[in-house]
């Protein structure tokens, strides 16, 4: 008995660590990043000053790294390619909960898990040789198919399936006494889903929107290939224009010096940006956590 129960504690102690030394590793490996981000980014915005770094001019011959057009164009990849993404994620979850016969559900969720397999290569692939021409001769009323538009139509296909899995796992979460209770007070199928089960899942919706906001804002190649690519103000949809993250992968191997350093200093934005992302996501659960109303006990 002793033996074994010294067993048990040497086993528990040896997860402890490992345990413990991945946690401070993942730890050490974000303070890393962001050491090098503010130790590189910094001094180069301190440099060439506020003005030029976050002006409209991007020119690295005169020297001008103006990135503001950069970032409006991934705001607005990011924001319309999230309310596609999520619109259509959200009601396939809510068809894949209740509307749809159980004997389907697995398929089509698997076939939707198969979407995070595929590489954003061949979604870029895709969109370049389908959704390009088709917008440029059926939509686009300046015959141009790359821009916006076609970049937020491949991204929200990419994000398809981190936003179903995760509004259904919530969906299931919630305890089935809910939709059973509604029900015997008389509200129809989709009175109960959408006035119930969909506002007590909304904490791990909003999980799931945060995390396709994160794959949209992150995403590289898919956007490099469909986008066009010219650092240029947006303003329209059908319009070549480039992001942060496709212009820093497009110099990253070319440029040197203070060029290479512009790149650092956008991807600094860029982490800027994932950092106010998941406080606002923070601060949105922790306030729908303190509206929930606690559970009544059953009177007798």
């Amino acid at each position: 008995m002793n033996r074994a129960y010294r067993f048990i504690k040497a086993r528990d102690g040896v997860m402890f660590g490992i345990f413990l030394a991945c946690a401070v590793f993942s730890v050490l490996a974000l303070g890393c990043i962001c050491v090098f981000l503010f130790a590189s980014a910094t001094p180069f915005i301190a440099k060439v000053g506020l003005a030029n770094f976050f002006g409209t001019n991007w020119n690295l011959n005169e020297n001008s790294y103006g990135i503001l057009s950069m970032i409006v164009a991934s705001l607005y990849v990011t924001a319309l390619s999230t309310v596609l993404g999520v619109t259509i994620g959200l009601f396939t979850s809510l068809s894949l909960y209740k509307f749809t016969p159980k004997r389907f559900v697995p398929s089509i969720q698997q076939m939707i898990n198969l979407l995070a397999g595929i590489p954003s290569v061949i979604f870029g692939l895709f969109g370049l040789i389908i959704i390009v021409p088709f917008l440029r001769d059926n939509v686009s009323p300046t015959g141009i198919g790359y821009g916006i538009l076609a970049a937020s139509l491949v991204l929200a296909i990419m994000i398809l399936p981190t936003i179903v899995s995760v509004s259904l796992d919530a969906l299931n979460s919630v305890p089935r006494n809910y939709h059973e209770g509604a029900l015997a007070l008389g509200a129809t199928q989709e009175q109960s889903v959408f006035s119930v089960m969909l506002p007590a899942a909304k904490s791990g919706i909003f999980a799931a929107v945060v995390l396709a906001i994160g794959r949209a804002i992150g995403e590289t190649m898919a956007v490099i290939m469909v986008i066009g690519g010219s650092p240029v103000m947006p303003t329209g949809l059908f319009q070549s224009v480039r992001t942060l993250t496709a212009n820093i992968a497009m110099g990253a191997l070319e440029l040197s010096g203070d060029h290479k350093t512009a790149l650092v200093a956008s991807g600094l934005v860029l982490f800027f940006f994932v950092l106010v992302l998941n406080i606002c996501f923070s601060l949105l659960k922790g306030g729908a956590l303190r509206e929930k109303p606690s559970p009544q006990p059953a009177s007798t």
